[in-house]
């Protein structure tokens, strides 16, 4: 579903990811883990676009996307929930939702999809109607994950949706998105809380100062915790 080849990005003068490949099929679960600065967002943004790349190759869904701008990339079903959630604090729930839906000609298609995330998540249906700001921080991440899921992804793309979060309800996100992998989604999850990610993940991507160390099975990861903790100190 999606390759990256020797991806790099530079931010100004600095080289902030570096010469990075792996590739990720449907129902698959890739963690990215990382230190703070070792690149997870500059990967993200890189591969979608949103940042300029200055060296290498993405190919989605069989197609080079070099030339490709984000949104075109965003509607063919490459979608990234950014950090920070980003929805519209003063629209209600249900309008943020159907932002995610802009692009769908077809409205009854748009209520099936509207049905489906009120199901994945019963609290967006009780909360339909106030406005996306009033949410708590739990709420607004299934919010954001949902908007991202009405816009029919074949890749989904998570920077730290667990920020911020309180364990249990962070727990609840990571889970979701393994449910949605083993649906056929591929997953990219960019995510500090390393253990968290690689207990739902099929595979993981270690990266330092912008360049992947380590890709390794999850599993294997997960039980080298001295391993984990040496790439996150």
């Amino acid at each position: 579903m999606i390759e990256v080849r020797e991806l790099s990005a530079r931010i100004g003068a600095v080289e902030a990811l570096s010469g990075v490949s792996f590739s990720l099929a449907p129902g698959g679960l890739l963690a990215v883990i990382g230190a703070n600065g070792a690149g997870k967002t500059t990967l993200l943004r890189a591969i979608s676009n949103v940042l300029p790349r200055s060296g290498g190759m993405v190919r989605f869904d069989g197609q080079d996307t070099t030339n490709v701008s984000a949104h075109v990339l965003a509607r063919s079903g490459l979608v990234q929930v950014p950090q920070g959630r980003q929805i519209v604090s003063n629209l209600s729930v249900r309008d943020n939702l159907l932002l995610g839906a802009a692009h769908l000609p077809n409205p009854a298609e748009t209520e099936r999809r509207l049905k489906v995330e009120y199901a994945r998540f019963p609290v967006l249906m009780e909360r339909q109607s106030v406005p996306g700001g009033s949410l708590s921080g739990g709420e607004q991440q299934m919010l954001a994950l949902s908007r991202a899921l009405m816009m029919r992804p074949k890749v989904l793309m998570l920077d730290e949706p667990s920020l911020g979060l309180a364990p249990q309800v962070a727990r609840g996100i990571l889970h979701a998105l393994r449910a949605l992998a083993d649906e056929g989604m591929a997953v990219l999850l960019v995510e500090q809380m390393a253990l968290g990610a690689l207990a739902v993940a099929d595979r993981a991507l270690v990266l330092r100062n912008g360049r992947a160390v380590v890709e390794a099975s999850a599993a294997d990861l997960r039980r080298d915790r001295s391993l984990v903790e040496s790439y996150l100190g």
